[in-house]
């Protein structure tokens, strides 16, 4: 569990080509006109609630947390793509067929939704849309320091989500080759994405990553290639490190007892460059996984093998 600023055993990936799994993304999440989000919608192949698609990862699930695959057709150059808040969008494929990559923010409210396509023959928008899903209520018991905040500690909190708001502005080339991730460290799930969290009686915010049990000192290896851009102690997180993918694509691993990396540092799949911890707001050591999508986290099991 872990807490970001307060904005608005180990499987290898499947094998197979990038073009291939990107051609195979036609017609799997089309853009729709505006619609009601009945039972047919969701039926509708490539739908708000369609079956994963095999070898083609992200998978689309588009929920509040979910990730939308658009596909955007041919062009001869990588057409630019930003959500409606004016964020970049991570574009995949080539000049066959092109997909856009949406990370949907759990804020998300269920409706149309869109995009605009900046290309050599203008802009134009498409739209999608976005199901309810419902998440889980978790309740837990922690240090009421890490609840109620003193004014030193809320003063620390402010400076450290400005500092990390920069972090996740990155976008950067070269664009991931890859997008099926490796589960980063061996064990059991002990919290999923997306739960809506209740530290000592008081609400907060849903819960951003996947939260895997492990003891204190288990080496975390990279899920894809990427670069350390961030590295740090901080109050709800502990530990952090944060890695960049590349197109807006980060990842980020929190409460950790050891960090082996520096800023800088490029890692290759299955790289260790830490390890599992108990340090920042926990209630025990585990790894808090999060991954990251046009400054929306998203759920990491959508990148990984069931």
């Amino acid at each position: 569990m872990t807490d970001l600023p307060r904005f608005p055993p180990m499987t290898s990936p499947r094998a197979g080509t990038g073009r291939r799994r990107f051609l195979s993304t036609l017609g799997a999440c089309a853009s729709l006109p505006a619609l009601a989000l009945d039972a047919a919608a969701k039926a509708r192949p490539g739908g708000p609630a369609a079956e994963a698609e095999p070898g083609v990862w992200p998978h689309a699930l588009q929920v509040p947390g979910g990730v939308a695959r658009l596909p955007l057709g041919p062009a001869n150059q990588r057409p630019r793509v930003k959500t409606e808040a004016g964020l970049p969008v991570l574009v995949v494929g080539d000049a066959i067929a092109w997909t856009a990559i949406v990370g949907i923010p759990l804020a998300a409210q269920p409706g149309e939704a869109h995009v605009r396509v900046d290309e050599a023959g203008g802009s134009r928008r498409i739209a999608y849309a976005i199901a309810p899903k419902r998440y889980a209520e978790q309740r837990l018991t922690v240090a009421p320091k890490t609840v109620d905040l003193s004014a030193a500690d809320q003063a620390r909190y402010e400076r450290e989500r400005d500092h990390q708001a920069g972090v996740m502005a990155t976008f950067s080339d070269p664009l991931p080759a890859e997008l099926a991730m490796a589960v980063p460290v061996p064990g059991r799930r002990s919290s999923s994405f997306g739960l809506r969290r209740v530290f000592n009686g008081q609400a907060r915010n849903p819960h951003s990553g996947m939260d895997i049990a492990a003891g204190t000192g288990t080496p975390v290896r990279a899920p894809l290639p990427g670069r350390v851009i961030d590295t740090g102690d901080y109050f709800f997180n502990g530990g952090t490190v944060w890695l960049d993918h590349g197109g807006g694509l980060l990842s980020m691993y929190c409460h950790l007892s050891r960090i082996d990396a520096k800023v800088g540092d490029r890692l290759a799949t299955g790289d260790a460059f830490c390890a599992v911890g108990a340090t920042g707001r926990v209630t025990g050591p585990h790894l808090h996984w999060g991954v990251m999508l046009n400054r929306t986290m998203v759920d990491p099991a959508l990148f990984i093998e069931a």
